[in-house]
């Protein structure tokens, strides 16, 4: 120990920690817990120490996401900062969609001080330093996370974000949470006794390919398979997928569904793809895959056949954080679905005779024929514009699927209305679209903020439904968007309700009272108008009702997002 060496906070120690592991950034919603980090970064603005660059968010649905948006656009899991239990019990929808979507991002948060009296720096001084004490604040996200800790010191500071680091990069990555009280922030120790490990000796854990045999095996499969089947959901989280599993599905004539899809899994453009249904097809096939998919279909609603033999192939095959789980799975295989279906074609294409290449071949064909008809279906959907306040969703998605580029990304959280999104907006470049992993509704306003952060060049769209637009926080998202100049479009379709109630009721009472009498309890505010919601934090705004006007308004809302400025379309739709 220098004679000369001086003493920091936890604070410092905890900033040069995530320095150390590339947090670029904090998203913040910030309280009392976390006066020693204002403190701290303030003085390392003043003496031009570098640290993460903080993006406040007035609420945590906000921050969550964007970390989440940032993550799905780089890979890299940043920091998200909230306020003690309250904090973190707004963080936790966010969560459950990140540990959903395998998103590594670190959640911190401060706990209430643990000292009444002045005994240390940073002790109560308020009234909510006694009423924000759980008795078990990790609780809330627990079930959402990979892993949890309690810094109970600064001097390992360091050691625990590393380690944080590690477990939320590793696959399955997800998210990780750290607390620290305030007293521990504001503890101060020497550089020489808060250590750090080592990046090459504290790496995460990534997912690979698999051994030959396996490869083989499955291999065998598709030789012999007369109508092979794939179905996926997220295997498009690596961009380049989606292209590969295009190629792997053209070779061997593999027919590709995308079930509730994560991301774009195949160009919806291949002849391969076969839309989002897997339907008759489940039973249809002699041979499946599942590759990167929760869940490949509803068993209540969609036949099977015994016979079918398959293969799963999935970066969490395991699915702990499921306490049920029942898709069948003859084979089952952890790993990185890029490099495992690599590995597959690659033996496919050493092994395939003349006469499987012309089986497979005539199977591309038929399918294609397929496509267009399921294509032609679309126009025929698209082409009733509806009438004035009824806008058909088909009608105004195909509007904006013809001025949308093929980098341009689009974020479908229109739950109900999603099949309007997927039939009529097609997308055919890997990470140019973008769905609801979990159950949280409100994740896409905030993912569409942190992927324009990453993406400044890209045009983000989101689409949402008018209930799901309330759950993102609107004004939070905007207020965020305006200050950081992140531009976004978003389309509210609004149908005045939440549809998916009325058609769950409908699902399990099909005859009940709740359909004699028309009343589902689903109804919402039907005089709202979200885009003076738009104007009144600076954004542009528009309203339409009349389908003759909405192709110049979505030009016009467009010219604004392409100018810098956040715009939102209110489109009143079909009604629930």
């Amino acid at each position: 120990m220098s004679a000369n060496e001086t003493r920091q906070t936890t604070a410092h120690h905890l900033l040069e920690g995530l320095n150390d592991i590339g947090v670029e950034y904090l998203f913040c919603n910030l309280g009392t817990d976390h006066a020693p980090l204002i403190e701290e970064m303030a003085r390392r603005r003043r003496l031009g120490l570098p640290l993460p660059k903080t993006v406040l968010c007035p609420h945590e649905n906000t921050a969550v996401h964007m970390a989440a948006g940032y993550a799905v656009a780089t890979g890299r899991g940043q920091g998200v900062l909230v306020h003690v239990d309250a904090g973190t019990a707004n963080a936790a929808m966010g969560l459950h969609n990140l540990s959903r979507a395998r998103l590594p991002v670190l959640l911190m948060a401060g706990r209430a001080p643990y000292t009444t009296r002045g005994e240390l720096p940073g002790s109560r001084d308020s009234y909510v330093n006694f009423v924000q004490e759980p008795f078990d604040q990790a609780s809330v996200v627990r079930p959402y996370v990979k892993w949890e800790y309690n810094l109970p010191s600064g001097v390992i500071a360091r050691q625990a974000l590393r380690r944080a680091h590690a477990v939320m990069h590793s696959d399955p990555k997800g998210p990780v949470y750290l607390m620290f009280a305030r007293e521990t922030l504001a503890e101060t120790w020497l550089d020489s006794v808060a250590t750090n490990d080592a990046a090459d000796r504290a790496g995460p854990v990534v997912a690979r390919g698999v051994d030959q045999q396996t490869v083989e095996a499955i291999a065998d499969r598709l030789l012999a398979a007369r109508n092979p089947l794939l179905i996926t959901a997220y295997a498009g989280r690596n961009p380049a997928t989606a292209d590969l599993i295009d190629a792997l599905a053209r070779f061997a004539g593999i027919r590709v569904i995308a079930f509730n899809p994560v991301y774009l899994n195949i160009a919806h453009a291949s002849p391969c793809f076969g839309g989002f249904m897997p339907g008759r097809h489940v039973a249809e096939a002699d041979v499946g895959l599942l590759v990167d998919v929760d869940v490949p279909w509803i068993p209540r609603d969609t036949p099977e056949n015994p016979a079918t033999w398959w293969a799963h192939i999935d970066v969490d095959a395991e699915k702990r954080g499921f306490p049920m789980w029942g898709f069948p799975g003859h084979l089952r295989v952890q790993g990185d679905s890029y490099r495992i279906l690599a590995q597959l074609l690659e033996v496919l294409e050493a092994r395939a005779g003349a006469a499987f290449r012309m089986a497979a071949a005539a199977r591309v064909t038929c399918l294609a024929a397929e496509r267009d008809t399921r294509l032609a279906a679309a126009d025929r959907l698209a082409a009733e514009p509806g009438s004035s306040g009824q806008i058909n969703p088909h009608y105004l998605c195909a509007a904006i699927g013809r001025v949308l580029g093929p980098d341009d990304i689009v974020l479908n959280e229109a739950i109900r209305n999603a099949p309007a999104v997927f039939a009529q907006i097609p997308r055919t470049r890997g990470g140019s679209l973008i769905g609801l992993p979990g159950g949280g509704l409100g994740f896409s306003g905030g993912v569409a903020l942190g992927l324009k952060l990453a993406l400044p060049e890209r045009t983000i769209v989101q689409v949402v439904g008018d209930g799901t637009f309330y759950f993102s926080n609107p004004q939070s998202m905007l207020a965020v968007s305006r200050q950081y100049g992140l531009p976004i479009f978003t389309v509210v379709l609004d149908n005045r309700g939440w549809s998916a109630v009325k058609e769950a009721t409908l699902r399990v009472y099909p005859d009940g009272e709740a359909k004699a009498a028309n009343d589902f309890e689903a109804e919402l505010a039907p005089m709202t108008d979200f885009a003076k919601v738009a104007e009144a934090a600076g954004a542009y705004g528009e309203h339409v009702e009349n389908p003759a006007a909405v192709e110049a308004a979505i030009r016009r809302c467009l010219e604004q997002v392409r100018g810098g400025r956040t715009a939102i379309l209110h489109a009143r739709i079909t009604r629930l």
